[in-house]
């Protein structure tokens, strides 16, 4: 039955923030009668990121906090190998708990015990996380699913700025640029209330360029649609470089004053004349030449790049490519013009910020760093000595596991099995463990291998701070009463390091004392909150950071690098030479195709939330395989076909989508599903060796059609093939499987060309 949930102040107006991607858009919920809920969501007129505006899933954000299927109590299992829950009370889960905590590490040591947090969290939880980790557990081993969505990004602009905010200038800056280059990033979908902003470029006169694998619904407002292959973006943009360096179009004044290492970029993209770019990706030597032309000429270009191209193990150098690009034109710190990545997760920024990265304090300060480590441990009353040292990416916390180093793990708001690559290890890992805690909404399927499984709470019924895509800090009240049993996430762990004898440093009386906490410990980091207030953020509607403080108010920071200045030493930004190189894995004879994946406008991540949402599922019940025509003839799938894909890690059975919004060569499935829908059964589980990003984006596969139980006569003599060659449009490619490893030539050594089809 579905849940009535109780206003927390019904005196007041009930207004949140969306929980899902990183535009963080403004709700309010109005009492609506005949609603079985007793509520409808709307969107907030007042808030500056959205401008009034939701998207499908905004629109439908209550739909899974009131799902009957909410986790109400704290459930635990008696066998490890029992499919059943049985009820219990928090003490005695909380005192079990720590309990076992306690043994493990008595018998194998502080860092047998990990930490796994999400990307959707509060800024107050995820501190809280980290400072658990290192605090109460003094464990070495904590990071999150973020580390999936922005680490490649994060990485890149922390090389070339010396910082990272994804982006380093104010939504309100699109608007305003005179040419935009998308790369990688599917905003329609992923971002849909961030479109207005591109919407309005297009309209006052600005050129956009798409760079994908796809034609998307972003695509679709594009004046030059860039078809590649996944992979080969720092190929395309040395093209691109070249001839911008050759025909010496970029900001000479700038790059002299304000940058290092151009004498470098230029070796590197010698090499890389566009005729040469043009044979190994397709694109014609025009549309690069233009590209290059329109991209330096424009008096303000911007570059927005996403997951695409950087859940790859060539992620940073992709990114530091189109960094080199806004660089040598000297479109940086000024209104309309910028580097940035787009974040995935709806605080998948103050995440990383604020402690639950591996080798991150709050404030954006680095653990291995004895200054920091002597701030935050002031801060937290501890001896810098206590502080565990740095410990490994979220993937690789898996990998302990599997070697028995990490004996016991809990995961909050997270589904790894679902969002991580070669989710089999994954599963195998936690299976392994002698104690897992999962605290969440539902039963996920990682939740499946928990002993514990504690009830988590909803967007809706805590209260906190998030940091939206664009270093806006903003407040987030609480508008329901808990669902049933659930404790607030923050308390919860309060009160295990209670019983883990760390509690003097979790004492608090209000969540806002968390956060000016986590403002003391920021203080001085990259990542400044200190001159941020519950109060403040309450009357600002939000405050970019850094915001240093005590003192005069800050005003925020909404523009990063004004007038050229950089937070590295020297004050200048570095541009960094990129020799384009091959992914992890290339097509071959035994899998000739590539596998792609992304998200879908009406679900999110795992879909533990949106799967269970009935008006979003409905639109996308299943995942489904797109592949070309083309492929789809030599296949001999028709539309709603079923096709099984197998990578060298497993397989996988979904229906075809046949659509020429495609490259011919390779093939896109979402990754909102779990189990034998599950794409990420497929996906390659190599690490990029800075920011140990796993390659998502690119797994070579093979492909073949499903046969059908009752055989379709017609289509089993194979006169469907001549069907698609009739349908097809004139100057259509046509497929022909050309493998990568032929492709190793004099002009290609590092076999970097697209197994490029031949044009009819």
């Amino acid at each position: 039955m579905m849940l009535i949930p109780t206003a927390a102040r019904p005196d007041q107006r009930l207004r949140s923030h969306c929980p899902f991607c990183s535009m963080q858009c403004s709700l309010d919920l109005h009492l609506a009668q005949g609603s079985t809920a007793g509520y409808e969501v709307k969107p907030s007129p007042d808030f500056p990121v959205a401008t009034g505006r939701l998207c499908q899933k905004g629109f439908n954000a209550l739909a899974h906090t009131i799902h009957p299927e909410r986790v109400l109590q704290p459930l635990r299992k008696s066998k490890a190998s029992s499919p059943f829950w049985s009820p219990a009370a928090w003490p005695e889960a909380l005192d079990d708990i720590a309990a076992r905590i306690r043994r493990i590490q008595e018998q194998y040591g502080p860092d047998s015990v990990a930490v796994f947090g999400g990307g959707s969290l509060t800024n107050e939880v995820c501190y809280l996380l980290g400072k658990f980790t290192r605090v109460a557990l003094r464990s070495r081993y904590v990071d999150y699913n973020g580390r999936y969505c922005m680490s490649s990004a994060a990485a890149a602009q922390q090389l070339a700025f010396g910082i990272d905010r994804g982006l380093p200038f104010p939504l309100e800056d699109i608007p305003q640029t005179d040419y935009l280059i998308l790369a990688g990033t599917n905003i329609a979908e992923c971002q849909p209330t961030l479109m207005p902003y591109l919407l309005a470029a297009k309209k006052k006169g600005a050129v956009i360029v798409t760079i994908d694998p796809r034609r998307t619904m972003t695509s679709k407002i594009a004046q030059h649609q860039l078809m590649i292959e996944p992979g080969q973006d720092s190929l395309l943009v040395s093209g691109l470089l070249h001839v911008i360096l050759e025909e010496k179009l970029y900001d000479a004044e700038f790059v002299a004053a304000h940058t290092e290492g151009v004498e470098a970029v230029q070796e590197a993209v010698r090499d890389f004349p566009p005729e040469r770019v043009a044979a190994l990706t397709g694109i014609p030597e025009d549309t690069i030449r233009e590209v290059a032309r329109g991209f330096a000429g424009a008096k303000r270009g911007m570059v927005l790049t996403a997951r695409g191209l950087e859940q790859q193990v060539n992620g940073v150098e992709h990114t530091l490519q189109y960094i080199n690009l806004c660089l040598l034109c000297g479109h940086i710190g000024q209104p309309g013009s910028g580097f940035g990545s787009v974040t995935g997760q709806a605080n998948g920024q103050g995440g990383r910020e604020h402690g639950l990265k591996a080798d991150q304090l709050p404030g954006y300060r680095s653990i291995e760093d004895p200054d920091a480590r002597a701030h935050v441990a002031q801060v937290w009353g501890i001896d810098p000595h206590e502080l565990p040292g740095k410990g490994v990416s979220a993937y690789e916390l898996f990998g302990k596991i599997l070697d028995g180093d990490i004996k016991a793990m809990m995961i909050l708001g997270s589904n790894p099995v679902v969002s991580s690559p070669n989710n089999a290890r994954v599963a195998e890992a936690l299976a392994k463990l002698d104690l897992l805690v999962v605290v969440d909404l539902f039963e996920t399927e990682t939740a499946a291998y928990a002993d514990w499984l504690l009830p988590g709470t909803s967007f809706l019924e805590v209260e906190g701070t998030m940091t939206n895509l664009e270093g806006r800090v903003f407040y987030r009240p609480r508008v329901f009463e808990p669902a049933g049993a659930a404790m607030p996430d923050a308390w919860l762990l309060c009160a295990l390091a209670e019983r883990l004898g760390r509690g003097r440093y979790f004492s608090y009386s209000s969540m806002s004392e968390v956060f000016d906490e986590l403002c003391r410990a920021s203080a001085g980091g990259k990542a400044d909150y200190s001159g941020i207030s519950y109060s403040r953020l309450q009357e600002a509607q939000g405050l970019f950071w850094p915001c240093p403080g005590p003192g005069q108010a800050h005003p925020g920071t909404p523009r990063l690098f004004a007038g050229g200045v950089f937070p590295r030493a020297g004050g200048r930004a570095r541009l960094h030479a990129v020799t384009p190189q091959p992914p992890a894995e290339t097509a071959d004879t035994e899998y000739p195709y590539l596998l792609t994946t992304g998200r879908l406008g009406g679900h999110y991540l795992s879909g533990a939330q949106t799967r269970r949402t009935d008006a979003l599922a409905k639109k996308a019940p299943e995942p489904v395989a797109e592949l070309h025509p083309a492929l789809a003839e030599q296949l001999r799938l028709r539309e709603g076909d079923r096709v099984r894909l197998t990578s060298r890690r497993g397989s996988l059975e979904v229906a075809a989508k046949v659509t020429k919004d495609i490259h011919p060569r390779t093939m896109f499935v979402p990754f909102h599903w779990g189990g034998d829908l599950a794409v990420n059964r497929l996906t390659n589980d190599a690490l990029h060796p800075i920011s140990r990003m796993p390659e998502f984006k690119i797994s070579a596969v093979r492909a073949e059609r499903v046969e059908p139980e009752i055989a379709d006569s017609y289509r089993n003599l194979g006169t469907d093939g001549a069907s698609w060659s009739n349908a097809r449009d004139s100057g259509e490619v046509e497929y022909t499987p050309v493998q990568r490893t032929a492709n190793r030539t004099a002009a290609d050594p590092a076999g970097l060309a697209a197994s490029r089809p031949q044009r009819s």
